[in-house]
């Protein structure tokens, strides 16, 4: 591969260029001093807003080649060797999805300039895997360009890191790799033909089970094991009446880590689903009808989505997880909880419970936020709106720590009381300061109500009522904020779509069949009389108005709400597994777009509800938890 000096450079030193100029920086961890001090976030990556990755790693700059060269980028993963899982590049300008397929070494089809290559775990890629760009192809070698293999720079013009051999043999291409000790999977091409493409090693379905676990009773839990001086935490501690996380402290469950890898995977690739299918509702109106959402809000939609795409800081998809495998229930996307008590509360149990061995999957939820957002489009004063509720006093505590560890400054608001007109209509707070930035705990639900009921009363104004002030009637209402055209919202506006259960006929109608998703419909039919079905309304919360109906259209559980005038959905019947006695659902974050955490709740019945027990979740090898 040429003459080069064999000195590492340090980390971050710029090593040379890839085609396209996409420059390939060291990797040399060993170089970094202090490395320990420092946190996340300034390890993380970013074009714009666009995730790259881990600086310097191996998928930071494959994902930063596609994005600067093609367009398009991957879904986030735990570990390189794990892409060879995904199915899926995101086109950035539109969030188009493109079929990614797999071809494994030793396939007919040849390696492609391009393309990703993928290597499994082991050797001198030990746990993590590796994956490169396909710079050249030749009929006796291939030419690749990386990150995190050589920390020494490249000769001037070399435009390429290593080259493999290529052997032909029998109408099979088979690659070698310059070291001994690894394994190449194969390589990734960005096509929709299926022919001798790799569908994915067959996992043990033990693997995909919830197991219970309880540690040593005799560690007292009795005496104050959370902080009331830290203000989340006296939140906590005020909203739960004590130090309590569940109704058994002793008691956890534990998943593998390949559980944790699929729910990874899966989380990122539903996402971008969702993304997919909120892309087609609101291209078409006879879509969009079905979502019961106010035609006079329509356009501001679409704006949202067209203008703040990019600006969703977090949501929460609801999953089951099983032997049978995962399929995900619904998304979240507007008003998600739960983080709390996975970013920290659990990481406080874990240590009074001694637990050894394992991991929170939700262990760098609050760094993940705090780089999302870094790199959103807030402004540096975030107004936090909550409704007058402690479960939100301490979830609104959490986001404010997140915010503040971004840079950012911020004023929490308990309802709309604390919310007055000033002179010039601005909708400003108790010290008089103007809502420009908002993040909510409310539901766009909720507005949306508002306007209905408006609408219904009123036919005669042709754009939304917001107010600037009122003669008769000086409340700050909550449309009067979230509408405000001034005000920039978070999670935007365009997250009533995903949120709104009316989505789920669609994604089945985009992918049917998705071992994802569950067949859902907008009406009754034979094939979900047949499985059995839940009812949902559209625009539900919290597990209200559900119905499970089993065989022979047997009841088997169903729950009252406010949400019994809205139009429903009917979804495959997927019972959630009992475990210990209760009825088990995993929950996973997207932090920017990516996976960024899982959580755990349980319930009695099998429809989890708002004061459905969060049980403590823990990730461990898959030796051990077999």
């Amino acid at each position: 591969m040429g003459l080069v000096n064999s000195e590492h450079e340090k980390f971050g030193a710029l090593l040379g260029y890839a085609p396209g100029g996409v420059a390939i920086y060291s990797s040399d961890y060993d170089s970094l001093l202090n490395r320990g001090n420092k946190n996340d976030i300034s390890f993380r990556s970013y074009i714009g807003n666009e995730y790259m990755g881990y600086k310097w790693q191996c998928v930071e700059f494959a994902r930063r080649f596609l994005y600067l060269n093609y367009g398009t980028v991957f879904s986030d993963v735990g570990m390189a060797y794990e892409v060879f899982s995904l199915r899926f590049l995101r086109h950035v300008v539109d969030d188009n999805i493109l079929p990614l397929k797999a071809f494994i070494n030793g396939s007919p089809v040849k390696p492609a300039a391009g393309a990703l290559l993928i290597w499994d775990e082991g050797g001198e890629f030990n746990k993590t895997g590796h994956i490169a760009i396909i710079t050249n192809v030749y009929d006796d070698k291939i030419r690749i360009a990386e990150q995190n293999v050589i920390h020494h720079k490249l000769p001037i013009g070399q435009q390429w890191t290593r080259e493999l051999p290529l052997k032909y043999d029998r109408g099979r291409y088979t690659l070698l790799d310059t070291f001994s000790d690894t394994h190449i999977l194969g390589w990734m091409i960005q096509t929709d033909n299926n022919e001798h493409a790799y569908t994915g090693k067959h996992i043990n379905p033990k693997l995909l089970n919830i197991h219970a676990a309880k540690i040593d009773n005799n560690i007292d839990f009795s005496n104050e094991w959370l902080n009331k001086l830290n203000p989340i935490e006296n939140k906590y501690i005020q909203a739960r009446q004590g130090s309590i996380l569940n109704g058994a402290l002793h008691e956890y469950f534990t998943i593998s880590s390949t559980a944790e890898n699929k729910l990874i995977q899966a989380t990122n690739e539903v996402h971008l689903m969702y993304l997919h299918g909120t892309e087609k509702v609101l291209k078409d109106d006879n879509l969009l009808r079905l979502f019961n959402i106010p035609e006079i809000l329509w356009p501001r939609i679409r704006l949202s989505w067209k203008n703040r795409r990019h600006d969703m800081i977090t949501g929460r998809l609801d999953f089951c997880l099983d032997e049978r495998g995962l399929k995900v229930y619904e998304y979240n996307a507007d008003s998600a909880s739960c983080h709390t008590e996975a970013g920290l509360i659990i990481d406080k149990w874990s240590k009074v419970g001694k637990l050894g061995t394992g991991k929170n999957p939700s262990g760098y939820l609050t760094e993940l936020l705090s780089s999302t957002w870094a790199h959103s489009s807030a402004k540096p004063f975030i107004h936090i709106m909550q409704d007058v509720d402690s479960e939100e006093d301490y979830h609104s505590q959490y986001m404010a720590h997140a915010i503040t560890e971004a840079g950012f400054d911020y004023k929490i608001i308990h309802g709309l009381e604390e919310l007055f007109w000033n002179e010039t209509g601005q909708v400003v707070d108790n010290d008089g300061r103007v809502l420009e930035c908002v993040w909510k705990t409310w539901a766009w639900e909720t507005a949306l109500e508002q306007i209905r009921q408006e609408c219904e009363k009123d036919d005669e104004y042709s754009t939304l009522q917001i107010r600037t002030g009122h003669p008769e009637d000086n409340n700050v209402r909550l449309i009067d904020v979230l509408l405000k055209p001034e005000i920039c919202v978070f999670e935007p506006l365009w997250t009533v779509i995903p949120s709104n259960k009316a989505i789920l006929p669609i994604l089945w109608s985009l992918f049917p069949n998705h071992p994802y998703l569950l067949n859902t419909s907008f009406a009754i039919n034979d094939e979900l009389r047949f499985s059995g079905y839940a009812v949902k309304p559209i625009a539900g919360r919290c597990g209200d108005n559900i119905g499970l109906i089993g065989e022979c259209d047997t009841i088997l559980d169903e729950t009252s709400g406010q949400f019994d005038k809205q139009d429903n959905i009917y979804q495959q019947l997927w019972c959630l597994p009992n475990i210990a006695g209760r009825f088990i659902q995993i929950c996973t974050f997207t932090v920017g777009g990516h996976y960024g955490g899982a959580c755990l709740r349980s319930d009695p019945s099998l429809v989890i509800k708002k004061d459905s027990n969060m049980e403590p979740l823990w990730v461990l090898d898959d030796d051990e938890f077999l």
